[in-house]
């Protein structure tokens, strides 16, 4: 993905710990704290993945249930630390996109929100790479940043988006082990909230143009897709530890995650966000495709 979304900045490294430049940062940053030595592999334990429900992870040994505990946390981790090293350089962008000074004023304050959400997740992810190319969501979050339309934009990432982090972020919190991140989720729900709330103001204070509403569905409908078909980071974990799964083991996992509950609680979400006159259009388009039903376990293993 090396350069292909500048904005996102999804591939820029990290400099050296040590680099002067790296010393300002941390002493500009609101309440600085290095947490890397509290790090931890089991933030969240097999209940909350569902997995104390898997027959093959019951089976497991110790060290492979910890091994596939510690790629679904991760996993949770690195998305977390994407989503706000994009958020840094979409809130950026929307600074210049600004109409009023003091929308530009609210954004400048939101890019420093991210900047600093963004630090936070860092001290809890050692060896991080710098991309994550293969994650489809995480491609179509750094496409959708490029877009010249703020229309897009502003519902999509603020309105949806946005609002599902609130969900998602406030779960995370609730139900994880280590009080120091968890605190950290929780402290963050503020931010998004004040996100969220811009974004749906300024939407639903615009006429969408029929080029935006086909783009909206366009990106909607592949990110819902990605929802429809359940935990598969999950499953991939289970794979991962254990080698290579059958098409049947597979679907006998999906079924034992309750992946159509899962995916349909998470849709249902999704579709109660897309509230107002303007969005209404774009929700009948995307419940005519089927776009907020849960897809079964079968339909789900490729």
């Amino acid at each position: 993905m090396t350069n292909i979304y500048k904005i996102a900045g999804l591939d820029l490294p990290h400099i050296d710990p040590n680099d002067r430049l790296q010393r300002i940062l941390r002493s500009a940053l609101p309440n600085y704290s290095d947490s890397s030595s509290q790090q931890q592999s089991d933030y969240w334990n097999a209940k909350f993945f569902n997995l104390h429900q898997v027959k093959i992870f019951q089976q497991a040994s110790v060290a492979e249930q910890s091994a596939i505990l510690k790629l679904t946390n991760r996993s949770l981790l690195e998305e977390s630390y994407f989503i706000e090293k994009a958020g840094v350089g979409y809130m950026a962008k929307m600074v210049l996109l600004a109409e009023t000074v003091e929308e530009r004023m609210l954004y400048a304050l939101f890019t420093a929100d991210e900047a600093t959400h963004l630090s936070q997740i860092t001290n809890f992810l050692p060896e991080l790479e710098p991309t994550n190319s293969n994650d489809p969501f995480l491609s179509l979050l750094a496409e959708v940043v490029e877009s010249a339309d703020k229309t897009v934009l502003l519902f999509v990432l603020q309105v949806v988006l946005e609002g599902w982090g609130l969900s998602h972020y406030r779960r995370l919190a609730k139900e994880c082990r280590h009080p120091i991140l968890a605190e950290l989720f929780t402290s963050f729900l503020h931010a998004e909230a004040r996100h969220h709330g811009t974004g749906t103001t300024l939407f639903n204070q615009i006429s969408v143009a029929a080029s935006s509403q086909t783009a909206i569905l366009d990106v909607l409908a592949q990110f819902l897709s990605m929802v429809q078909v359940g935990p598969q980071n999950v499953l991939a974990a289970v794979e991962q530890v254990k080698g290579h799964l059958s098409r049947s083991q597979k679907i006998q996992i999906l079924e034992e995650l309750d992946t159509q509950t899962h995916s349909g609680t998470r849709l249902q979400i999704l579709r109660s966000l897309m509230r107002g006159a303007s969005a209404q259009a774009i929700v009948q388009a995307l419940d005519e495709r089927g776009a907020f039903e849960p897809l079964s376990p079968q339909k789900c293993v490729y």
